[in-house]
């Protein structure tokens, strides 16, 4: 049986500038994956080249999603897939309240997985189904009626983005730096949240800088990435090593 997402010697370059250089990296469903790094070592290039993201240009190597190559698809065909990122930098759409994108992306999924047969999902099935999500976050249900991230504190943004993984239920989630711009209480709402998704029918990729989102989203395994390559891998104990210790020794085991 294929793993869920497979990455394969993945080298990546931006704007003629080679960041990934041969990242070798397997998440399945269930299972809690963190990749930590100092800033520059390619993180946020990982989680873009993984949707798709048409600056981040792949020049050798590949990314398998359930045993096929996603390199031809588009980002919203990686996404009706069953891949989602939640953004570092969340952007506003103006004039588009959260419910009706919400809506709109519940129904393009549910029409690549019904082909033919596709129906847009009744409103009230969809209100009952994002209050439960909004509920299960603890959202207001305010949050329905705003316009996308127009106005929103770094907080509610990150916690619209776990919104938005709850109620598309995806397969894969790759969370890039949830953690900045939150306080220590944003960090701990926006991790219960995701824990709250956490089960058999979902595999997470994390993407941090700091050790402290750790604390509340507990990784079954973690690998350090510096200057494009996983320098080191272990269990949730090497990201405790990290907090105490930085990326100074990993450092210099890349550059001996």
């Amino acid at each position: 049986m294929a793993n869920d997402l497979e990455i394969h010697d993945l080298h990546v370059e931006v704007e003629g500038k080679e960041i990934l250089r041969g990242i070798n990296l397997t998440v399945n469903k269930g299972e809690v994956h963190a990749v930590m790094g100092p800033n520059g070592s390619g993180k946020s290039t990982l989680a873009n080249t993984l949707l798709g993201h048409p600056h981040y240009v792949v020049t050798q190597g590949d990314i398998l999603y359930k045993g096929n190559s996603v390199l031809e698809l588009k980002p919203d065909e990686r996404a009706r897939a069953g891949m989602f990122l939640a953004f570092q930098y969340p952007h506003s759409v103006s004039g588009v309240t959260v419910a009706n994108f919400l809506r709109t992306a519940l129904n393009a999924k549910r029409k690549e997985r019904m082909n033919g047969d596709f129906k847009p999902i009744p409103i009230p099935e969809f209100r009952k189904l994002m209050r439960e999500k909004m509920k299960l976050l603890k959202l207001d249900e305010s949050f329905a009626t705003r316009y996308l991230n127009e106005g929103f504190s770094g907080g509610e943004k990150k916690r619209t983005e776990i919104l938005q993984m709850a109620v598309l239920e995806p397969e894969i989630a790759i969370l890039d730096e949830t953690d900045s711009g939150l306080d220590i209480d944003g960090v701990r709402i926006v991790s219960q949240g995701v824990n709250s998704l956490q089960g058999p029918n979902l595999g997470i990729l994390i993407i941090t800088h700091y050790q402290r989102i750790l604390n509340y989203i507990k990784p079954n395994f973690v690998h350090v990435l510096v200057k494009g390559k996983i320098a080191v891998e272990g269990g949730p104990e090497l990201a405790h090593k990290l907090e105490e210790q930085g990326y100074d020794w990993v450092i210099k085991q890349v550059t001996e």
